[in-house]
């Protein structure tokens, strides 16, 4: 039997737990566990760095202190790239995601966002190596990661550590041929090598649960008892070879909204799916900067500003109406630098942009927006 054939195909992703100030309210998130498992579904999602470690010690208390071991499955992830400075503070994440969960093993262990330089970190650290101990030893049950690049580098992990079970995706619509984010490209690599996927981001981080007017009446059409987020939700989970499909929810509402959705779950039809094309397309007639990432603009930018990382950012605001998501998507390709405040104006990228975009302008909208 393929991994996770079984699972049910709804995941809580617990990234966005319920706040009260900076802490996580306890008592809606056992609400929350408490619902979800009452429906029938196990998976749990979180990781080493998810709200600055709460994420974790919340899943403690709401799920593990009150549940048999073998009533859930829990994931969590490692970042050997944030702030480890050796190999040993990298490895001690694992052990302190233990701790914090008291989960006694993982049943899913993900390294955590491989692409880009971050690759080269659990290389350096000796982590995968050191993970396939961990299994060796019952710690871990299954070895897979989670990945925000191009279907070249999946690709890349995949042929040189073949011993990896699953990989966790950020798939959905309305990225699905984005040819930055590659959601078709990336889930076809991974099919390619024979991996089941855990989907992450189905709803784009709560985007396509509030999309403009012009594109959501399809939905409301259709199906008007069903929600804008449920089509972005079922859409992921029609996908074969799945194990499951992660939502990040923060609400009991929100809750109650998925397990309606995914309870008695079939894959769309062709005349559903039909219906996702027209949204697609109502959502690509949004006016938005013209920006094909071709790069041409950073090569002599003197301040390194990520213009069109930057304009990414933008677009999706523009397009979904989602500033805290969009945000967020700004904040982690400027957490380095590269910021829009940081154009000194000197021109240079406008005159080598094809598409005669007035870069310089912009980049001001954007810090106003943004920063």
């Amino acid at each position: 039997m393929a991994l996770g054939e079984n699972t049910p195909k709804l995941g809580f992703g617990l990234m966005r737990l319920p706040m009260i100030g900076e802490e996580v309210d306890i008592e809606q998130t056992k609400k929350m566990v408490d619902l979800f498992l009452e429906a029938g579904f196990t998976y749990f999602d979180t990781a080493y760095g998810y709200l600055n470690g709460k994420s974790e010690e919340a899943i403690k208390v709401a799920l593990v202190d009150r549940y048999p071991r073998d009533a859930f499955t829990l994931a969590t992830k490692l970042p050997a790239w944030a702030g480890a400075k050796t190999a040993e503070e990298a490895k001690e994440m694992f052990y302190t995601s233990l701790r914090r969960t008291g989960a006694g093993f993982f049943d899913f262990y993900l390294l955590h966002n491989l692409g880009g330089e971050r690759t080269a970190v659990f290389d350096k650290f000796g982590i995968w190596d050191f993970v396939h101990e961990l299994k060796e030893k019952g710690l871990i049950k299954h070895l897979g990661f989670s990945m925000h690049d191009s279907a070249e580098a999946l690709d890349k992990v995949l042929t040189e550590h073949p011993e990896v079970e699953f990989v966790q995706l950020q798939i959905n619509y309305a990225d699905w041929d984005s040819p930055s984010v590659q959601s078709r490209l990336c889930y076809e690599t991974a099919r390619k090598h024979g991996k089941p996927v855990v989907i992450m981001e189905p709803v784009k981080g709560g985007s396509l649960a509030n999309i403009p007017e012009s594109a959501s009446h399809f939905f409301k059409e259709a199906e008007p008892d069903m929600s804008v987020a449920s089509w972005a939700l079922r859409y992921a989970a029609s996908l074969d070879g799945l194990i499951t499909v992660l939502s990040g929810m923060s609400t009991v509402a929100q809750m109650e909204d998925n397990l309606k959705v995914m309870k008695g779950f079939h894959k769309l039809n062709d005349s559903q799916l039909a219906v996702i094309e027209k949204v697609k397309e109502a959502l690509a007639a949004i006016p938005t900067i013209p920006c094909t990432g071709c790069q041409y603009c950073m090569k002599g930018c003197p301040q390194g500003v990520k213009i069109p990382q930057i304009f990414s950012a933008v677009n999706a605001y523009k397009t979904y109406n989602h500033l805290a998501g969009a945000k967020s998507s700004y904040g982690f390709a400027t957490n380095k630098g590269g910021k829009a405040s940081e154009c000194i104006a000197c021109g240079q990228c406008e005159s080598v942009c094809p598409q005669h975009i007035e870069i310089i302008e912009e980049l001001k909208k954007a810090a106003e927006l943004f920063e």
